[in-house]
């Protein structure tokens, strides 16, 4: 069911694009780094090629984060695949994510919309259905996804969801509720909107909370003290040592998988 993704001790710590102040973005190294060192939470973004190639890539061009030039969209995976995030590693592929570090959990932002049907394929063949939540900042997309899943996942509301609770208007409140009715699981907001009556608002929903992009320990302290459910960093070694510090540091029970074993051959 869709609250399986969320059944693990509160608060989750989140490895925004797999703690990014520690390696590169949306890296394989990033990734690797945030499960050994006990992270049953990895955020990333979904970026679909031309052909359908669903990237763990933020941006819509490879300008910034890569040695590369060109808008993502209008690419096919071979032209993209030979990009290297910072002129070193490879850009994974969110199947490859799912299907190598099988008992991590991850939340997916979808970027584009091209990215809702490469996703459906990539739960339906690695079966991560329990193991994956679906956000984005277009509530289009998000129903699209929605619709088109063959069975319940964990969804982050809408922005304009967001909005019906933040403000808490009687019939904001009612299309708050029907989507949680409907499988939307969380909030994911910035610390800006991670009010204490936003926190309370949405628990009355049964919404959890999830805070980001929070990098600093005032920041991670003050959401944690409003009573958010979870937390998202790229410092992903400050949010482990402030949990273990207030005893809510919460490990996966174990790790199985082998990094980059699913991964495509980029040499090919």
């Amino acid at each position: 069911m869709a609250a399986a993704y969320l059944d693990h001790s509160r608060p989750l710590a989140f490895a925004h694009r797999g703690g990014a102040a520690h390696h590169l973005e949306n890296s394989w190294p990033a990734f690797e780094h945030a499960a050994g060192l006990g992270y049953a939470y990895l955020e990333t973004d979904a970026r679909s090629t031309a052909d359908g190639a669903l990237l763990a890539f933020h941006d819509a061009s490879l300008d910034r984060a890569t040695d590369g030039t060109g808008q993502v969209s209008k690419m096919t995976y071979r032209q993209v695949r030979a990009a290297r995030v910072g002129g070193i590693e490879p850009i994974p592929l969110i199947e490859d994510l799912l299907g190598s570090l099988k008992d991590l959990r991850f939340n997916i932002d979808l970027k584009d919309a091209g990215t809702v049907e490469p996703l459906v394929g990539a739960l339906r063949r690695t079966g991560a259905w329990d193991r994956v939540c679906v956000t984005s900042f277009s509530g289009k997309r998000l129903l699209r996804a929605q619709r088109m899943l063959d069975r319940p996942i964990c969804l982050a509301v809408t922005p304009a969801a967001i909005a019906a609770v933040r403000y808490a208007g009687s019939p904001g409140r009612a299309i708050a509720a029907q989507l949680v009715r409907s499988g939307a699981r969380c909030a994911q907001v910035p610390k800006t909107i991670a009010t204490r009556g936003f926190i309370r608002r949405s628990h009355e929903l049964g919404l959890q909370v999830h805070v980001w992009t929070l990098n600093t320990r005032a920041e991670i302290e003050c959401a944690l003290d409003l009573g958010a459910d979870g937390v998202m960093t790229d410092n992903v070694l400050l949010l482990r040592e402030i949990l273990t510090e207030r005893g809510q540091w919460h490990p996966r029970a174990e790790a199985s998988g082998t990094p980059r074993g699913g991964e495509v051959d980029l040499s090919a």
